[in-house]
C-alpha cells in the first residue's frame, strides 16, 4: 500500500510541476511509461504471493532505457525531431511490452493449477 502511494505521489509530482503543453512532448510519455514500469516491477517485488518464475525481460528494459536516454539528450546528440520522437516512441513501447509480459506471467501463474 505504501509503495502504491509513493508511485501515485511520483505521478502527481510529474503532473503538478509541468505545464499543460509539456504533455504534448514525447519525453512526458517516456517519464510516465517509466513510472508505470517501475510500478509493475515494484508490485512484483513486494507481493509475497508473486510467482518467482515470472521473468522480467531485462534486454527489453535496457533497450527502453537507452532509447529514453537518447530522447532525453536529443539536443546534445544532434538528433532530428523525427528521430527524437521515434526513440521516445520505442522507449514507451519497450516499457509497455515489458510491463505486459510481467503482468501476463503473473496472471498465467495464478490461473495454472498448483
Amino acid at each position: 500500500m505504501i509503495a502504491a502511494g509513493l508511485l501515485i505521489f511520483a505521478i502527481a509530482q510529474v503532473v503538478i510541476y509541468t505545464r499543460g503543453y509539456a504533455f504534448h512532448s514525447p519525453i512526458a510519455a517516456v517519464v510516465l511509461a517509466a513510472i508505470g514500469l517501475a510500478a509493475v516491477l515494484l508490485q512484483r517485488r513486494l507481493r509475497q504471493d508473486a510467482p518467482s518464475q515470472v521473468r522480467v525481460p531485462q534486454w527489453l528494459n535496457l533497450i527502453g532505457i537507452v532509447c529514453a536516454m537518447c530522447a532525453l539528450f536529443a539536443d546534445r546528440l544532434g538528433l532530428g525531431t523525427n528521430l527524437y520522437q521515434v526513440t521516445a516512441l520505442i522507449a514507451v513501447g519497450c516499457f509497455g511490452i515489458s510491463s505486459f509480459l510481467v503482468l501476463e506471467g503473473i496472471r498465467k501463474s495464478r490461473i495454472a493449477p498448483k
